[in-house]
């Protein structure tokens, strides 16, 4: 692909200053050369409630929608909450997953980061982000699981600063481009081909 990759960053922290939104921040950074992004704002996406699913959607819903189905890719970066993944990103994602055969989430690859003041750095998180998205049919990347542990020990003045760590998810990143790729190559399916 020769122009940059749109990709779509999701924080699964609310809070101003968190820690998953200076390790998304250096990510983006550091694939700068070859991506350029945009970013959801799930704190805005009402609770996920059936009623509300009609047209038209609720303002932040349609557009945390549209913006994940013009990205070729999505980077989601999370803490973890009581072992498990923050009620505002699973939110957030029941949202995208409608309708089940025809979401912005369908085919999409996403790439999962986690992060922890722990040394253990969100792995249940991560297995549980997984799960969702492919529940939503989207395509997690399949490259060793990015974990950002003791993150608190990793800041300096507010901004992420651990070059194994991103030099580390820079293989995931490599991994998301050449998920990308391949989905841009295959044929698109016309009328006459699948009638």
């Amino acid at each position: 692909m020769s122009s940059p990759y749109r990709l779509h960053g999701i924080c699964g922290s609310l809070r101003k200053n968190s820690f998953s939104s200076a390790v998304l921040a250096a990510l983006a950074d550091a694939a700068a050369s070859r991506a350029v992004f945009d970013y959801a704002d799930i704190g805005s996406v009402p609770h996920f409630n059936q009623d509300l699913y009609v047209d038209p959607l609720p303002q932040s819903v349609q557009r945390l929608r549209d913006q994940i189905a013009k990205a070729d890719g999505l980077v989601i970066v999370s803490s973890e909450y009581n072992h498990g993944i923050p009620g505002t990103l699973k939110n957030a994602l029941d949202w995208a997953s409608r309708p089940h055969n025809g979401s912005p989430l369908r085919n999409k690859p996403v790439l999962i980061v986690t992060t922890s003041p722990a040394a253990t750095g969100g792995v249940r998180a991560q297995h549980q982000i997984r799960e969702t998205v492919i529940s939503a049919l989207a395509r997690p990347v399949i490259t060793p699981e990015i974990v950002v542990g003791q993150v608190s020990a990793k800041m300096v003045d507010g901004k992420f600063q651990d070059t194994s760590v991103i030099d580390f998810a820079m293989v995931g990143f490599a991994a998301l481009f050449a998920d990308i790729d391949r989905l841009l190559a295959l044929p698109v399916a016309t009328p006459e081909a699948t009638s």
